[in-house]
């Protein structure tokens, strides 16, 4: 692009006008001068966009500003041709060559409205919202989304899913019913993904890792900061790389609590706004919204800003059972999953001594609920959820992958002909279902007012 200027800016008003300023060396070394003519023009085609011609005969004059013994030209257009032509912009793109100068819209703002405008042509014509994955884990996160959303009557599909662990992407594969035969499966680091090569999506659906955010991450890999985690930590970046280049309408994110407050997290909003997204953040809790496990999580969804979305109209759309008791198995008095945990009362006792405040929780069944399970709820971990023996107190067991499926109300075929061990860890950092479910069908009501399409029941019992 030879003798050429590129000047992004933003266009301001004067008396309720539209106004472009244009001034100093970046126009006069391309030839500009005090005093000469030019005409303006709309951008013939498709281009959205003001050309600026120099000409003789043109009716407007460049103007002249003063800097010490230094002349400058100043270009300064303000009137309604402006707002015709761009509309309700406010960043602009020039290009000032040799005789002209050529005002586009930015293209984040291009970007932003062809976003809608591709929405809004896929809800009209009863189009599927498609759907990519990154951070797929066993896919609950995105069954769950898939299921809000055609709950409220828009239909999803899933484009592509990508997920670093093997196993764990076999497993939704072999058992999550989001999978159709044109949906691309890809294994491996997102940092590597090349996304120019994948499909156009309207939604991106992330759990990015919480290894490095998470209390318990943070303090099991000393860390002083998310960031410094050797894996997880930057894979903030790849995120906004996927969405820079995949220009989703939409995007959902989850992750712990303390995420919100993260340096990635400061990072990712500054960037989507400056994409122009409309961002909507709050905390999750699933007990409330319908689940046994006392579950939270952080959750973003950002949209464009037409989009009529809001947390504040989240509800549950379940009812959570009365007691813990309701999602457990019949298991034997004599099964060998009941075990003295000897170790443990005495790890606790160690605790409450030395001032920690890390306790069991082993119960009875009568309760309303219990704390979060993790990835590693197979080891019997210290503070996780362990059931009391009916006859024997000296023996407890954990859940059942079914009974922890059955807590976190996750669909039990999701993890169906897996090991113990790999179906916890996959339930273990994947969301509330009912919860996330919620969220797609609020999100799904937001698209449906843009298609006016009807509305399907909302409160369901819980099995």
């Amino acid at each position: 692009m030879a003798n050429t200027t590129v000047i992004y800016t933003k266009l301001s008003e004067q008396r309720g006008q539209k106004r472009l300023w244009l001034e100093g060396q970046r126009l006069a070394r391309m030839g500009i001068a005090p005093g000469q003519k030019y005409a303006l023009s709309e951008m013939d085609g498709d281009s959205k966009g003001v050309t600026l011609t120099f000409t003789d005969e043109g009716p407007r004059k460049v103007s002249r500003r003063k800097r010490g013994e230094r002349e400058y030209p100043v270009i300064d257009v303000a009137n309604d041709d402006i707002a015709r032509i761009l509309g309700d912009s406010e960043r602009v793109r020039v290009v000032v060559r040799e005789g002209r100068i050529d005002v586009t819209l930015h293209h984040h703002e291009a970007a932003t409205r062809q976003r809608l405008r591709t929405l809004g042509a896929r809800m009209e014509q009863g189009l599927p919202i498609r759907i990519g994955s990154l951070a797929h884990g066993g896919g609950v996160l995105d069954h769950a989304i898939h299921e809000g959303l055609e709950d409220a009557g828009v239909p999803a599909h899933l484009t592509f899913a990508n997920e670093y662990d093997g196993g764990y992407l076999d497993a939704s594969l072999s058992n999550n019913p989001i999978w159709s035969a044109d949906s691309i499966a890809i294994e491996g680091p997102m940092q590597d993904i090349e996304w120019r090569k994948l499909p156009a999506i309207d939604l991106l659906v992330a759990g990015l890792p919480c290894t490095g955010a998470s209390k318990s991450g943070r303090s099991k890999n000393h860390l002083s900061a998310a960031e410094e985690h050797e894996t997880a930590g930057a894979l903030f970046v790849a995120f906004l790389a996927a969405i820079q280049t995949l220009t989703p309408s939409m995007i959902v994110l989850e992750n712990v609590p303390e995420y919100g407050k993260t340096v990635s997290m400061t990072v990712i909003r500054s960037v989507l706004a400056s994409l122009d997204y409309a961002l909507h953040e709050t905390v999750i809790d699933g007990w409330e919204m319908g689940s046994l496990e006392k579950r939270k999580r952080f959750c973003l969804v950002a949209t464009n800003e037409d989009l009529p979305f809001d947390f504040a109209g989240l509800r549950p759309i379940r009812q959570r059972e009365a007691q813990v008791a309701d999602i457990l198995d019949p298991i034997a008095l004599d099964d060998p999953m009941w075990k003295s945990y000897d170790y443990l009362a005495a790890k606790e006792v160690k605790d409450k001594a030395a001032g920690k405040g890390f306790r069991t929780q082993v119960q009875d069944g009568s309760q309303d609920g219990y704390g979060t399970l993790g990835r590693g709820y197979a080891k019997v971990r210290s503070t996780e959820l362990r059931i009391q023996h009916p006859t024997d107190p000296a023996l407890s067991r954990i859940l059942t992958p079914a009974e922890h499926a059955r807590g976190k109300t996750i669909p039990e075929s999701l993890v169906a002909g897996l090991s113990a061990t790999r179906a916890h860890e996959i339930l273990g950092q994947s969301v509330v279902h009912t919860a996330f479910a919620a969220v797609g069908r609020h999100l799904g009501q937001a698209l449906r007012s843009m298609a006016r399409q009807p509305e399907r029941p909302v409160l369901a019992q819980a099995a």
